[in-house]
């Protein structure tokens, strides 16, 4: 971040620059949340690191959670739009088995700390500082990005029915908030996980995401 940052957040006096001013404050969460858990990361914190004062930052965002909730959905957006790069072949003669397309998409998930991190946090965290208002907002938002996605996975497991779909998708969101910090342990739970005894404890986050998914695939197709 440059020292004349104070200097460019001047009020806004457009919607394009109340976009670039949010921005940057969505470029300093991500970066805090390299550095540290969501818990940790105060409204505080995010203030002194854009070089705003917290009101200036409310002006923007109400809560630290409003930040974190935009974050997530752009984040999301990016993976959805990125994803078909990372995943093998789409229907056809071609088509990979299901198994495949739910490693792939674990695997996929797996590079993107950020939205795991934010998607661990959304329910004991996230949704709890924030107006009514600021959660509809969200939610509505977040749905038509997970149904989007829902009708992404249709291209590659095309015996999926839409509503089908539309579980897996919302399972993928709560298996990933569940394995997620169980693959980011504490350095004290790393340390103790390095006895013999222990091995079987150890969460490999995308081998474990994509055997659990593709179990769940399996038994959507079975009930038919």
């Amino acid at each position: 971040m440059t020292d004349d940052r104070p200097a460019a957040f001047q009020r806004a006096r457009s919607a394009e620059q109340r976009e670039i001013r949010k921005q940057v404050i969505l470029e300093a969460a991500a970066e805090l949340l390299a550095e540290m858990p969501v818990s940790e990361v105060s409204l505080r914190e995010l203030s002194r690191r854009v070089g705003l004062s917290k009101t200036n930052v409310v002006r923007y965002f109400e809560t630290r959670e409003a930040v974190f909730f935009e974050l997530l959905n752009r984040s999301l957006a990016q993976w959805i739009e990125e994803l078909p790069t990372e995943l093998p072949s789409a229907g056809g003669p071609d088509a990979a088995p299901a198994e495949t397309v739910t490693a792939a998409l674990a695997r996929s998930l797996a590079r993107r700390t950020l939205l795991c991190e934010l998607l661990s946090a959304l329910g004991p965290e996230l949704e709890r500082n924030i107006s009514t208002e600021s959660v509809r907002t969200f939610k509505l938002a977040h749905g038509t990005l997970l149904a989007a996605l829902a009708d992404l996975l249709r291209q590659y497991i095309t015996a999926l029915t839409p509503a089908d779909a539309r579980q897996l998708v919302s399972l993928t969101v709560v298996y990933t908030a569940g394995l997620w910090p169980f693959a980011r342990p504490s350095a004290a739970v790393a340390e103790a996980q390095l006895d013999p005894r222990l091995a079987g404890t150890t969460v490999d986050f995308a081998e474990r995401l994509g055997r659990t998914l593709h179990v769940m695939v399996a038994g959507l197709l079975s009930l038919g």
